[in-house]
């Protein structure tokens, strides 16, 4: 029944004190703000003010009505602020999933970029799910989940964020440290240091290792991978990582790239979100930092 506008004229009548400044400072004419003033009494059955002279003076209903709307007013004001600075992406809040190690190091080297350009985005990370991070996103629990794997869903779109190779490193003294590319039969006499994941999300196993029906001599699972690096130097193993990955973490440990079969073996890097989240404009801008940076760093 009470309108904004009904809230902004009691509001501007008591700061003013007559009809006519009231009227000037709502830019209304007098016989227009008149004219609301004596419909709003009408349909809320009550006289909100009296007049005194050429002066107005509320009444108790209409000091209460003031009352409502010196709370009010400010909280609406400054929701339309927010929802407009909602809808041209300077403020909000981005909470990320992070489904694997090399996801976040992905993301740990382009998030300075996109807060500075978007200061007023906050940024939530999400690296533990107590389901998988897909469902996480269904579950309106993040808003994006960086990830390697492409799982179709009736709701969910991806964007590739990057793409880059896969390879093997081996200490410099390692045997394989000589061959020019990886064969299975070679991974075949290895203990394969990896990341603790599921072994059907390992790129090297199911596009490379399943293939030709073998598997690692032993595969070790490591939480770390300063100390899977250190272990790969020290001939404790070998371990796989994105290119770019490799090429920061090994500026140190001098450890051996090697290809992975002929071709090499290649991997995508989603960004995976709900449709309806997808106009978003600092989604937008995440997706194109986030591309730029992976095109950026390519060799």
């Amino acid at each position: 029944m009470i309108e904004h506008s009904h809230l902004r004229i009691i509001q501007a009548l008591h700061a003013n004190g007559t009809l006519t400044e009231a009227a000037n400072a709502l830019c209304l004419s007098q016989p227009a703000l008149s004219h609301q003033i004596s419909y709003l009494e009408k349909k809320l059955g009550i006289t909100l003010w009296e007049r005194e002279g050429r002066s107005l003076r509320l009444t108790q209903a209409g000091t209460l009505l003031l009352e409502v709307a010196n709370q009010v007013l400010p909280v609406l004001s400054q929701a339309e602020k927010t929802l407009a600075a909602y809808s041209e992406g300077r403020q909000g809040i981005l909470r990320i999933g992070v489904e694997c190690y090399p996801c976040f190091e992905w993301l740990t080297g382009m998030i300075g970029q996109f807060m500075q350009q978007l200061p007023d985005i906050d940024i939530d990370i999400v690296q533990k799910f107590q389901f998988s991070g897909l469902e996480g996103l269904l579950n309106h629990h993040i808003d994006v989940l960086i990830t390697p794997d492409l799982v179709k869903k009736a709701h969910i779109d991806y964007e590739i964020l990057a793409e880059y190779q896969l390879v093997l490193l081996a200490s410099a003294d390692h045997p394989l440290a000589d061959i020019k590319q990886l064969t299975p039969e070679h991974l075949s006499q290895e203990t394969l240091l990896t990341f603790p994941v599921p072994l059907e999300r390992l790129d090297i196993l199911t596009h490379f290792l399943t293939p030709a029906h073998l598997a690692p001599e032993k595969i070790k699972k490591i939480e770390s991978l300063e100390i899977m690096l250190q272990m790969t130097a020290l001939k404790r193993g070998v371990c796989v990582l994105p290119e770019w990955l490799a090429d920061i973490k090994n500026k140190d440990l001098r450890l051996k790239r090697i290809r992975i079969g002929k071709k090499g073996l290649f991997q995508k890097l989603y960004l995976a979100l709900r449709k309806p989240d997808k106009t978003a404009p600092y989604i937008q801008q995440f997706i194109v930092v986030g591309q730029k940076t992976a095109k950026n760093s390519a060799p």
